[in-house]
């Protein structure tokens, strides 16, 4: 079993806090509550290549792609790049956590969130481009829903997998 630091990352108001909880307690909540500095919670994540146990860290929105401390980067393993697929600029701004993380991490695991999968219908826009941000990235994406829960545990599991593969 190996043990990770995966950091959760995006702009304000994309849904990493309730990916998170979403994933944690299996609970979500239309409340919306800003994250000031981290929250930190562990689960063990059953794969197919074994078990991994992620440290989540719950980072502090940015306002403008570029935010996010770099020290509470230090030591990732891993990070999930979470935008709100309603919201073109959060889709742009993937590319400068991407650049981020990757300058802390070079070998850093790497899964891109389009979150928010049920505020759209299944031909929009933003659907077209988020699959051309995350191919120009080369990062896998993943659409979630923290509402409905669609796609979470599978994102978090193949992170897991990827993780596990790395070492």
């Amino acid at each position: 079993m190996i043990q990770r630091k995966v950091c959760l990352v995006g702009d304000f108001a994309v849904g990493k806090t309730s990916l998170f909880s979403r994933f944690i307690y299996n609970k979500f909540s239309e409340e919306y509550l800003t994250t000031v500095g981290v929250r930190m919670q562990r689960k063990v994540v059953p794969t197919q290549r074994g078990v991994a146990t992620l440290i989540l860290w719950d980072i502090e929105g940015g306002k403008d792609g570029a935010t996010v401390r770099e020290s509470y980067l230090d030591a990732a393993a891993g990070a999930v790049v979470v935008c709100d697929l309603t919201r073109l600029t959060t889709i742009m701004n993937m590319k400068h956590y991407v650049e981020l993380l990757l300058r802390v991490n070079p070998a850093m695991q790497i899964v891109l969130a389009g979150n928010k999968l049920d505020l759209l219908s299944p031909e929009h826009a933003h659907l077209i481009l988020v699959r051309r941000v995350a191919a120009q990235l080369d990062q896998l994406l993943t659409l979630t829903s923290a509402s409905t829960g669609v796609g979470v545990e599978d994102m978090f599991t193949t992170l897991g997998e990827r993780l596990i593969q790395q070492t």
